[in-house]
């Protein structure tokens, strides 16, 4: 048995880890039972495409700018994860409206999102910056196998044999849903450029009416170096992490993907990308 067969369990054709008590029985329980209520707001991202950055963003702007609330406990108590057994009982209870996050595809998301108005905030990433960022993470999260060299990565990641299965189908799964009006997708990059300007579309989107110093006070306290420093969001407290061999806050950048793949793999990434994104956006989103 390799190493990843240890590691990952398979459910309709795509690669799941074991770890935090995941398992088939919850993957279809949360499919098929999971109620999604009106007022829930759902994060969905692929791994790795800024979706921690996402949920800070988010509980700074329903606390009116307050860091209190994001430092006072772990960010998986504060934003469970549906999928994930040991944060499944927090999604169920919490008051609303609920503030809960997903890595699934579409096709494993509970099928009662379809007839309710519950939120989705989609957070797409440049996927090569993706790879890179997954590619350090699993040299420490211990639900991983070791990624081997980035050579050998970039053929799982590009074929989909990595947890959560192909970036590709998520994203082209998800975009399906691009004229729904409860559907909100927004970029790793945008937040990056215009931190201030999309805190102020997330507060349209939640409803929420904050003022200029609170406004100011979200994005503060949302930068990279105030999440790296806050032990509730910078996972120093999971146990499921090797932290002797990385940091889940590693650098918090775009384009770190051009120290780490070579001209051929970047251009075999181009085609493969090509090939399977072919119509999906409008205008390209990356470079």
């Amino acid at each position: 048995m390799s190493e990843s067969e240890k590691k990952y369990f398979t459910h309709k054709g795509i690669l799941f880890s074991p770890v935090g008590g995941n398992s088939v029985e919850i993957l279809n329980y949360v499919e098929k039972e999971f109620q999604l209520f009106d007022d829930d707001v759902v994060t969905v991202t692929y791994p790795k495409s800024g979706t921690n950055w996402m949920l800070e963003i988010l509980g700074l702007t329903q606390h009116g700018g307050d860091p209190s609330w994001v430092r006072s406990a772990p960010v998986w108590d504060r934003f469970p994860w549906i999928e994930v057994h040991d944060c499944l009982d927090k999604a169920k209870t919490s008051p609303p409206p609920r503030f809960l996050t997903s890595h699934l595809p579409f096709q494993l998301f509970p099928k009662s999102f379809i007839h309710s108005k519950a939120k989705i905030i989609y957070v797409l990433r440049n996927p090569k910056d993706v790879l890179v960022s997954s590619y350090h993470f699993s040299k420490f999260f211990k639900g991983f196998p070791d990624p081997g060299s980035m050579e050998e990565f970039l053929e799982k990641f590009l074929s989909g044999n990595v947890a959560y299965g192909s970036w590709f189908d998520h994203v082209r799964g998800w975009m399906e849903l691009k004229d729904r009006s409860n559907f909100f997708m927004i970029t790793y990059e945008e937040l990056q450029q215009n931190l201030r300007g999309n805190v102020e579309k997330l507060c349209q989107i939640l409803g929420k009416n904050l003022n200029s110093q609170q406004i100011n006070s979200v994005v503060e306290n949302a930068s990279f170096q105030k999440m790296k420093d806050n032990n509730m969001s910078n996972f120093s407290q999971a146990p499921d992490f090797d932290h002797n061999k990385g940091k889940f806050m590693r650098k918090g950048i775009s384009g770190d993907w051009k120290n780490h793949l070579t001209v051929a793999q970047n251009e075999h990434f181009d085609r493969v990308y090509q090939e399977k994104m072919q119509g999906i956006f409008s205008t390209p989103l990356w470079d």
